[in-house]
């Protein structure tokens, strides 16, 4: 966990001048249904309302694939099911760092990550705490790889993930509650409970976490709750949730080469520690009107994290304000359809951090950021092709009072434009060709006496969809080529390192995602990566960027009979460049890895039960180090072999 600097400003919104148009097209859903279920619509929300089709080549993870995978956490399914590469959290908790389209140390920054459509990425160098919302309130997931900046604002070049909760409406009174032990000291016990009637609808969710974690010092104590209410209108709803979470944390820090291979357990430092408390109330309404339809999310979000680091210790305290109103209208001439997206994002974020050192207090630091987009698309099918536009203007206020001071405004712009083409019932083409941005957050601009410019992604995918339900590829190229990339080179300032704007890198690649029914108990899925990362300009051109794998696969087995499920995956990486072989002078590289997990559940009668474990094979690998060739190579190191128990009992 690091520590975060923070701000208590009061700077106010500006207006900002309007822009007009359009955003993402939408196409099916590769919506991975479990041998033996039946295929049901998968209602989605990548339109930011909700509809029944994907964006181009979306996973679409549904709570019973979760269920069935034995995935833990948000992260964790995400990981396993969708095949995201993700680095593991240096605090011990779920919070991997998902990697979408190759960006290395920075790819927290470079995805957006939505709960129910409110944004919880942070404005600061920490990985949305996706280990805070409570598994089982989880209805789906939506991955969409690749640049949607109109739709979702800065940081979604490497992609936006979607987590959709059970929110709907419900009759009845519907339960369940998980106990689970491992080894290390694993201990987890989760409920939750959703009733409705009349139009009404009331869920709760519990969960607490206890583990000692894989190294030393990494102990973990965690509690979640989650909960809403919604009344169901004549044509809409209204709703408002509240969610908390608090997580106690140790730290075990990075090691050497050489005391990674003399016991990658230990901990360097014993002492180490941190919390965060953190708590969102939502509040939601969606009205339709014919063919016009309303809808608008208010949010509010304050946390506190706290870190001790060998005498160093840190108290941040942040709150994000969210207003988004938007509006659709759909309307139908013969056989053509066209459907017509509008709305706005406003964003207030604020931090205050106090911090000392041996009991000598540093400089306070106050941040805040605010932000007004208004974003457009408009789509329209005809016969077997469909076309979308979109646009979204943007204006950032920045102010930073600490060691240095600033304040800047500047706006930025995003568009997408979208075709797709269904050649006969078993092949679709698609292309997509866009800009998308991201800025820098509080903790890349601290310390800096000028902020660093936003950066710039120019972003083109193009692929195809072959086959239906029970066999299905999905293929795809694409390039992202940035400008002014926002980085931390470990090199800069004389060797110190700095946060700063790179000369122009690209990304490229291909990804395919396939799935195939073997038989009627029988299913197999894949997802393969291959992603070429470099400089193209400066005196770095042609070389490869830091920590990030050229190739990655992720093949998962799933059996499933009447009253047992068994599923069975491995994920390959590839070797990494080290964080501070910025130059490739290194002959070393961050080893390739392949980890082996598999669960086993039975049924009986409102039971379950279930075997579970990860890493099977007990193999010692590390997919984060942040050093170069010599011995410092500041590592940190995945978990061994772990395994786990659970009863869940259904009412």
């Amino acid at each position: 966990m690091k520590s975060a600097s923070s701000n208590r400003s009061n700077a106010a919104w500006k207006p900002l001048a309007l822009v007009s148009a359009l955003a993402t097209l939408t196409f099916p859903a590769v919506a991975q249904v479990e041998t033996g279920q039946q295929l049901t619509p998968v209602t989605v929300s990548a339109s930011r309302f909700e509809s029944a089709e994907a964006p181009i080549g979306a996973t679409v993870i549904t709570a019973q694939q979760i269920r069935d995978s034995g995935a833990g956490s948000i992260n964790e399914a995400i990981r396993k099911i969708a095949g995201v590469f993700g680095r593991a959290s240096q605090s011990g908790t779920s919070d991997s760092s998902l990697d979408l389209r190759g960006f290395g140390s920075s790819s927290n920054q470079n995805v957006a990550i939505f709960v129910d459509g409110i944004r919880i990425s942070e404005n600061e160098l920490q990985p949305a705490v996706m280990s805070a919302i409570a598994i089982e309130s989880v209805e789906r997931i939506e991955v969409v790889r690749g640049g949607s900046s109109v739709l979702y604002g800065e940081g979604a070049t490497g992609g936006t993930i979607q987590i959709i909760t059970k929110r709907g409406s419900t009759k009845g009174t519907h339960g369940s509650v998980v106990a689970e032990i491992g080894n290390r000291g694993h201990e987890e016990i989760r409920a939750s409970l959703n009733a409705g009637w009349d139009g009404f609808s009331i869920d709760a969710n519990l969960g607490a976490l206890r583990t000692d974690n894989y190294r030393a010092n990494n102990e973990l104590r965690q509690e979640n709750f989650s909960g809403g209410v919604q009344w169901a209108l004549q044509n809409g709803k209204v709703g408002f949730r509240v969610d908390s979470a608090r997580q106690d944390l140790r730290l075990p820090g990075s090691l050497t080469l050489s005391q990674y291979l003399q016991n990658p357990r230990q901990t360097l430092k014993p002492t180490e520690n941190g919390s965060l408390d953190s708590d969102r109330y939502t509040f939601f309404v969606d009205q339709r009107y014919g063919n016009l339809e309303l809808a608008a999310d208010l949010s509010y979000r304050e946390k506190t994290s706290k870190g001790d680091f060998s005498g160093f210790l840190s108290n941040a305290e942040s709150e994000v304000k969210q207003f988004s109103p938007r509006a659709k209208y759909v309307s139908n001439f013969g056989s053509t359809r066209n459907e017509l997206i509008v709305g706005m994002d406003f964003s207030d974020s604020k931090r205050f951090t106090q911090s000392s050192f041996n009991g000598a207090a540093n400089a306070d630091e106050h941040t805040s950021q605010q932000s007004m987009a208004i974003y457009g698309r408009n789509e329209i099918r005809f016969g077997n092709m469909r076309v979308a536009a979109g646009a979204r203007h943007e204006k950032f206020d920045q102010d930073l009072r600490a060691g240095t001071s600033y304040n800047q405004s500047f706006s930025l712009n995003a568009f997408d434009l979208n075709a797709s083409y269904e050649l006969t019932p078993l092949v679709s083409l698609f292309g997509k060709a866009g800009k998308s941005y991201r800025v820098a957050n509080v903790d890349e601009n601290a310390f800096l006496s000028k902020p660093l410019n936003p950066q710039r992604s120019n972003d083109l995918e193009l692929g195809g969809l072959f086959g239906n339900d029970n066999n299905k590829l999905i293929a795809k190229v694409f390039r992202h080529k940035l400008k002014d990339e926002i980085f931390y080179d470990p090199t800069a300032g004389g060797g110190v390192g700095a946060n700063v704007n790179l000369d122009r890198t690209k990304r490229q690649g291909v990804e395919i995602e396939g799935r195939a029914r073997l038989s009627s108990e029988f299913f197999l899925s894949a997802v393969l990566q291959h992603v070429s990362a470099k400089f193209t300009d400066g005196p770095n051109s042609g070389k490869e960027m830091v920590l990030v794998p050229k190739n990655t696969a992720t093949v998962r087995l799933n059996w499933k009979a009447d009253k047992q499920t068994a599923d069975v995956g491995v994920q390959w990486v590839d070797t990494q460049r080290y964080g501070k072989d910025v130059s490739n002078s290194c002959t070393a590289r961050i080893p390739s890895f392949a980890t082996l997990d598999a669960r086993y559940a039975v049924r009986v009668g409102a039971w379950e039960f279930a075997v579970s474990g990860t890493n099977l094979t007990d193999k010692d690998y590390y997919s984060q180090a942040f050093g170069d060739c010599s011995n410092n190579r500041g590592i940190y190191p995945d978990a061994g072999r772990s395994v786990k128990f659970s009863a869940r009992l259904n009412f």
